[in-house]
């Protein structure tokens, strides 16, 4: 079999998958998949309505605006633990904003976020589900949607509380193993799929942090043969994969923005609790 195609994402939902793997988080736990994969989770009408009252509500710009002065590539909807985390106090009162606004936000629409936690809880048999808090009961952003304009990419890298940002004064750094989340609200070319992110299959490791560093993975990955998996989405869409694997984002290209909605996930096998944040 092609090396570039024997490792293949678990598919194309959750009665399927559910079928094939036991316990579907923990194979994605051990990469024994590239990612998990559940077409057509969300309405793209829906979708395209949230856009829409993103832009209203001035949370995102007006795409048909081309005038605009509000010249930034990333825009987040939601409370990022990555941009805020060096401020605890901030960051979790920032969260009880998007707490707040995410109450009301999906008025008249099935809510995404709470797909987003049905689904995991089917993919995470025996355990339980919720929002990432602290002891005292302060809780994270629940998840955040992030809207991507031109050329916004993300070069190889990894997420992770333990193994990147060393949150150690954080509840999550307590979790082995990170996942993330991605809804796809908007593809950057209306017409057909788009890539959402390109896999390896190469856990991080101290080993290859200086490739990272240095920029040199994509040749690391050709002198050692490492598979990789492009993930292409529909609106619509929700994946699921361990933000261990290195992973990369190719530049937005097309005339719109790309727009997600996206959680990060801790869990560790022998740990009754999966918390889910943004």
């Amino acid at each position: 079999m092609n090396a570039q195609t024997d490792w293949l994402p678990a598919e194309p939902d959750l009665e399927t998958i559910c079928k094939t793997y036991n316990d579907p988080i923990y194979a994605l736990s051990q990469a024994e998949v590239p990612a998990i994969i559940l077409r057509n989770a969300y309405s793209p009408a829906q979708c395209h309505g949230l856009i829409d009252r993103f832009t209203k509500m001035g949370l995102m710009r007006d795409e048909a605006d081309i005038n605009s002065a509000d010249k930034r590539t990333r825009i987040d909807i939601g409370t990022s633990l990555g941009n805020r985390g060096a401020d605890k106090a901030n960051f979790l009162t920032h969260a009880k904003t998007t707490e707040h606004l995410f109450k009301f936000l999906f008025n008249g629409f099935d809510n995404p976020v709470d797909l987003i936690y049905d689904s995991l809880t089917a993919l995470s048999p025996g355990k339980e589900v919720k929002v990432a808090r602290e002891p005292d009961g302060s809780r994270y952003g629940p998840a955040i949607f992030r809207v991507h304009y031109e050329t916004h990419s993300y070069k190889p890298h990894i997420d992770h509380v333990k193994y990147r940002e060393q949150r150690t004064n954080y509840e999550v750094y307590r979790f082995e193993h990170q996942f993330a989340g991605v809804l796809c609200v908007q593809n950057a070319d209306e017409n057909g799929r788009g890539t959402q992110a390109i896999l390896h299959r190469c856990l991080w490791s101290e080993e290859v942090q200086p490739h990272i560093a240095e920029e040199t993975f994509d040749q690391y990955a050709v002198d050692n043969g490492i598979q990789n998996c492009e993930v292409e989405l529909d609106q619509g869409d929700l994946y699921f994969f361990n933000t261990r694997c290195i992973h990369e984002v190719p530049p937005v290209q097309g005339n719109h923005a790309r727009i997600v909605l996206a959680v990060f996930i801790g869990y560790s096998p022998e740990d009754g609790e999966v918390f889910v944040w943004s």
